[in-house]
This record gives C-alpha cells, sequence and structure tokens, in this order.
C-alpha cells in the first residue's frame, strides 16, 4: 500500500503531518512526533508585531500606546505574550533540526510586506527546509478594501519568493470573498503551496469584569467541512501543494481531504488532545480502511471528489444549499 504524497517538493511517506502549535516548543515532544511517524514537523509562528517590537527601542513602543489603534500593526502586546524572542526561536529551530531526520518547516505571521519579511531568509539560514506564511488578519479599518488586503499579501508573498530558495507555502482565511481567485493570484506570485484554512480565536466577553478573554477552542471533525469544500473548488485549479489544517481528527478526515485534493492533512487539536503517539494511531486506521476498501494508494484517490470530477459539481456551489434550507422546511412543516 502506497500512502506516500508530494507536498512543496518533498517526497513524504504520509500526509499525516503536525501543524503549527506549541507541540514544537519542546525537544523531547517533537522526538515522539518523529517516532510517532511524523515525515515532517511545522513550527509556531514568529509574528510580525513581534519582530518590529524587538526593532524598535523599548521606550519607543512603551510611550507609543496613545496612538494605537484596531490594527495589528500598529498595536504592540506586551513581550510576555511571545513564548519565544526572534534569536531563541531561530535557535530552537536550529536544535529541532538537529534533533529529527524529518523536514521542519518555520512559520512567519504578519500581514504587511515590509523589512520583517527578511526573517524568511534568516530562518531558512537556520535550516529550515520549507516555510509556512500565516496571513491571519482581522480586518478594522473601514477605509480598506478586501482588495487592498489581498494586494497586500500578494506582495508578501513575492517579497518572500525573492527572499528565499527553499519552498514555502501560504496559510489563507476563510473570510475571503472570492478564494478562487485570490488563490490563482497566489500560485501566479510564487506560492509553493496552500494551507486551508486558518482558525480564527474570536475573544468572549466577561459581563461580570466588563472585559475581553481570550478564549481556545480545540477543533472537531466538523471544521473539516469548510476545508474539504475549497480544497474540492481548487485542487485541480491551481499548482501549488494544497493542506488541509482544521478538523482532521481520524482516519477517515484524512481520506475525504485526500479525495478533495489534498497533499498534506495537519493535525494539531487531535494531537493535543490525545498525545504525539495518536498520529501513529491514526495513520494505522488510515492503512486499515484501504485494505478494506481496496485501495492500493492515496494517489489514485487523490482529487476524486473534486469540483471538476464529481457528476453533481453543483452542490459544491449553491445546489446544496438550496437542498438542505428546502429539506429542513420540508421537517420542519412534517
Amino acid at each position: 500500500m502506497d500512502l506516500s504524497t508530494e507536498y512543496l517538493g518533498f517526497k513524504l511517506p504520509h500526509p499525516l503531518v503536525p501543524g503549527a502549535s506549541p507541540m514544537g516548543d519542546d525537544l523531547d515532544t517533537v522526538k515522539r512526533l518523529e517516532d510517532a511517524g511524523a515525515p515532517a514537523i511545522v513550527l509556531r509562528s514568529l509574528f510580525e508585531e513581534q519582530i518590529t517590537q524587538e526593532q524598535m527601542a523599548e521606550v519607543a513602543f512603551q510611550d507609543s500606546r496613545a496612538d494605537s489603534s484596531p490594527e495589528a500593526t500598529t498595536y504592540f502586546p506586551s513581550p510576555k505574550v511571545f513564548v519565544l524572542d526572534t534569536d531563541s526561536y531561530l535557535n530552537h529551530l536550529r536544535q529541532v533540526k538537529e534533533a529529527v531526520s524529518v523536514p521542519v518547516f518555520a512559520s512567519l505571521n504578519g500581514i504587511t510586506p515590509g523589512g520583517w519579511l527578511d526573517y524568511a531568509r534568516q530562518m531558512e539560514q537556520a535550516g529550515a527546509d520549507a516555510l509556512e506564511l500565516n496571513v491571519y488578519r482581522v480586518a478594522t479599518d473601514l477605509a480598506t478594501s478586501g482588495a487592498e488586503i489581498e494586494a497586500k499579501t500578494v506582495e508578501m508573498v513575492r517579497q518572500v519568493k525573492r527572499t528565499i530558495k527553499i519552498p514555502f507555502a501560504v496559510k489563507l482565511s476563510p473570510f475571503i470573498t472570492a478564494p478562487a481567485h485570490f488563490a490563482r493570484q497566489l500560485d501566479e506570485a510564487g506560492a509553493g503551496g496552500l494551507v486551508l484554512f486558518n482558525r480564527f480565536y474570536q475573544p468572549d466577553i466577561n459581563v461580570d469584569e466588563l472585559a475581553i478573554s481570550p478564549t481556545l477552542d480545540l477543533s472537531d471533525s466538523s471544521e473539516l467541512l469548510l476545508r474539504m469544500h475549497w480544497m474540492a473548488i481548487l485542487s485541480t485549479r491551481v499548482k501549488a501543494s494544497l493542506a488541509v489544517t482544521g478538523g482532521v481528527h481520524t482516519a477517515l478526515d484524512v481520506v475525504k481531504a485526500t479525495m478533495t485534493g489534498a497533499h498534506v492533512t495537519q493535525m494539531v487539536s487531535a494531537l493535543l488532545l490525545n498525545g504525539p503517539e495518536y498520529l501513529g494511531e491514526v495513520l494505522v486506521e488510515l492503512q486499515e480502511w484501504m485494505t478494506e476498501h481496496k485501495w492500493s494508494s492515496l494517489a489514485e484517490m487523490r482529487g476524486n471528489m473534486g469540483l471538476g470530477k464529481v457528476p453533481n459539481p453543483e452542490l459544491y456551489v449553491r445546489a446544496n444549499y438550496m437542498v438542505m434550507l428546502q429539506s429542513w422546511r420540508r421537517t420542519a412543516r412534517g
């Protein structure tokens, strides 16, 4: 049975890759992930705000709170927010590279073109085999259009492409008006891969203390539906490698993601809940499922449920929406 896949130019023995998470912070945990069968490791992000903050004088950003705004680029959180400073991140990257034999992907997280992207080069020099460019943005400026935001992201991709020789993927938000068009722009700008999708962590409100409370809810398999939907739409229409992240918990999740076109299925919440060894359990279950259903390789199933290959592609567009609403109405009346 052949579970191999190709992602960002790497030939991987299977698609179950641990995504960016705190698991990459600890060398023992990283080794456990490799022992469990992880074909690559994605480290947590180094943030634009963090890099910019460290490049400014301490007094400058402490005294500049008066002109802070909702936009992340004009507000600097406390340094205590970040687990690793920039130097520590690069040193940790080197240590992880020495500790494991699988490819190690570094991660940069930001929203604007600029000098901070030079850290992509420093990550490459520190030994990163590839890079994940995470473009998590909450757009609050009433004067900034979606087209402007997308144009800045495309320019970031071009800048990174000029800066490094190692491959890189762009981790996208699902909240885009025209994801297919945007994906093509990123493809043409030089992104080697696309990761679908960022999980947005919305804060809650403490009504007693009148305070905003950060919240973290781990995913479940239901979150995979959005990823599969757009994976099926994009899989035959871009050259970039495609990865799913968010909602991959079981072998069946891996099968579904692969059938819609994924080359890699990143796991985070499932491993945080069940431990690094759970990756190996899912891998065994995947092999058993494929044997039972007489699949000899993932390659032969990859994309077979994509937009251009299913007999009823309209279900990926508006038909499913209409059918579900009409079915619900009939059920409610009955």
